[in-house]
C-alpha cells in the first residue's frame, strides 16, 4: 500500500524516503494540492510493472491485424 505525502514533505524528507524505499521496500504517492502526481517505489517493482505492461502491450498489438493503406508520404498527414 502507497503512503501518500504532499510534495512540500517529500522535499523536507527526501532523503529518510529514498531510504525507507531502498531498504524497508515501502512506497509512496506524492500529492501536490491532494493530487497524486509522482509515486516512489522500488526499481524491482517498478521494473516488474514496467515488463507486465509491455508484455500486454506486446500481446494486444500482435493480435491486431495489419492494415495495409498503400503509400503515403509526410504531407498527406496534414490537412491542406
Amino acid at each position: 500500500m502507497d503512503t501518500a505525502i504532499s510534495a512540500a514533505d517529500a522535499n523536507r524528507a527526501f532523503s529518510r524516503l529514498l531510504r525507507e524505499v531502498r531498504e524497508e521496500g515501502r512506497s509512496f504517492v506524492v500529492t501536490a494540492h491532494g493530487k497524486p502526481v509522482a509515486r516512489l517505489v522500488p526499481c524491482d517493482a517498478a521494473d516488474d510493472a514496467r515488463g507486465a505492461a509491455r508484455a500486454k502491450l506486446l500481446a494486444r498489438l500482435s493480435a491486431q491485424p495489419a492494415v495495409d493503406i498503400g503509400r503515403w508520404n509526410r504531407d498527406d498527414l496534414y490537412e491542406r
